[in-house]
């Protein structure tokens, strides 16, 4: 055991970062994709001021006199911003199996709406450094509902090698519906409603100062969370799948006309695709829910992410944490999309639409819009060099900038590739001799 910590130690201090100022960058002859929908630009060039990104286009455009600081020559690579990716669990667990390392879940907690994600987050998580060295630069967070149908506040973050890693607290409140919710709620879909109804009803009384605690079925905390959902100074992501729970969720809006709401999940949402377009209410989807996987998802279609962009409506794509599916196969996943758009009677995305949905989109979503996630004049240098397509399974980024200061790319899973990748013993950690 106390030569397994020593390895553990020595490859936490592996991972720890060093402070590092943004960098003045110019990077020249680019495939450059901008992130915003648009078809990607030869010959781009990308220049980057104190941390921002002051132009990017082609080089025909740039500006004069600008180009100073460090040089890369992309040598036609290409380059995009960096994947923002929403609802993930990074820096919220190391090892699942490992309940002292794992804090996604607070099974026996007395608490629900007040929960606070960004108090768990581990900036030297490996599986932030992984995310990292995958293109992905910014994600939001979330733990998962215990208890209650509310989940907690989740934040979205960075995933810069510095400790700094909270982009904003506190940034959306996450419930559960559906299937879910009325397990949580006690077996049915109408005590989820009520006890959501409840909620809000309540979280009104406190912020009126008419709160009575003896009466209540929140607890303090839960309450005071609630205020700034009710009074629409913080989204509320409501996670839903069948067609039926979609509409009924959307019909709170009449009854709450300042709730600020995303749609999460949404297998179904092709199916009334035209009245999220309505609402203007957008949506985080699985990329992965293209099968059945309960009664709520019955309707599950790959072409469904296709199908609600077609009808107008606001997608990113979401919820990709852990394991196999980490936030860093976001670009398999947004590919598989384009890829779909050439399959007779399917419905999928342009490479422009699916880079968006997994950046630009993903941001404006989070209430980032025009700051991160996107290649533009003011927006922060989230930069990623790639190796060939970002949506091609087989591309891989070389270089990584968040906020101007380029990344490492080395994780836990390199140290091992490097280890082993030859017999020779030397590079065995002392472990080993004993």
């Amino acid at each position: 055991m106390k030569a397994f910590l020593k390895l553990a130690a020595a490859t936490l201090a592996l991972a720890l970062p060093t402070a590092v100022s943004a960098q003045d960058v110019t990077i020249t002859n680019a495939k450059l994709a901008i992130g915003d929908g648009s078809d990607p630009i030869d010959d781009g060039m990308v220049i980057v001021r104190n941390g921002t990104i002051v132009f990017a286009g082609t080089a025909a455009n740039a500006p004069a006199g600008r180009q100073s600081g460090t040089m890369v020559d992309a040598r036609g690579q290409w380059v995009s911003p960096g994947i923002f990716m929403p609802l993930t669990n990074l820096g919220l667990w190391d090892v699942g199996a490992v309940s002292e390392s794992n804090d996604i879940r607070a099974g026996d907690s007395l608490f629900g709406a007040a929960l606070d994600a960004s108090t768990a987050v581990n900036y030297a998580s490996q599986h932030i450094a992984v995310s990292r060295a995958g293109g992905v630069t910014r994600a939001t967070i979330s733990t998962g509902p215990s208890g209650s149908i509310f989940a907690g506040q989740g934040a979205a973050i960075d995933l810069g090698a510095d400790p700094d890693a909270i982009v904003a607290a506190k940034s959306f409140q996450l419930v559960l519906l559906g299937e879910t919710g009325a397990r949580l709620a006690g077996g049915s879909r109408v005590a989820a409603y009520a006890e959501f109804a409840n909620a809000l009803h309540e979280a009104k009384a406190y912020a009126a100062g008419n709160w009575n605690a003896e009466a209540s079925l929140l607890t303090r905390a839960d309450a005071a969370a609630l205020v700034s959902v009710i009074g629409g100074s913080q989204k509320l992501y409501v996670h839903v799948e069948r067609a039926a729970d979609i509409r009924a969720v959307l019909a709170l809006r009449s009854t709450y006309p300042k709730l600020d709401m995303v749609l999460v999940g949404v297998s179904e949402g092709w199916i009334v695709a035209d009245a999220i377009a309505a609402s203007g209410v957008p949506v985080i989807a699985d990329p992965l829910d293209n099968l059945p996987a309960n009664f709520e998802e019955l309707g599950a279609t790959q072409s469904n992410v296709g199908r609600m962009v077609d009808a107008g409506v606001t997608v990113a794509l979401g919820g990709l944490s852990g394991g196999i599916t980490g936030p860093r196969t976001a670009p398999q996943f947004a590919g598989n999309l384009v890829a779909l758009s050439k399959v007779p009677g399917a419905s999928g995305l342009t490479w422009g639409e699916a880079l968006a949905s997994i950046t630009s989109i993903p941001a404006e979503i989070s209430g980032f819009g025009g700051k991160y996630g996107v290649l533009k004049a003011g927006a922060a240098a989230d930069v990623v060099i790639w190796d060939g397509d970002p949506l091609e399974v087989s591309s891989a980024p070389t270089k990584v900038f968040i906020d101007g200061i380029e990344q490492p790319l080395t994780n836990h899973q390199t140290r091992l590739r490097d280890r082993y990748k030859d017999l020779d013993e030397s590079d065995l950690p002392k472990a080993y001799d004993w």
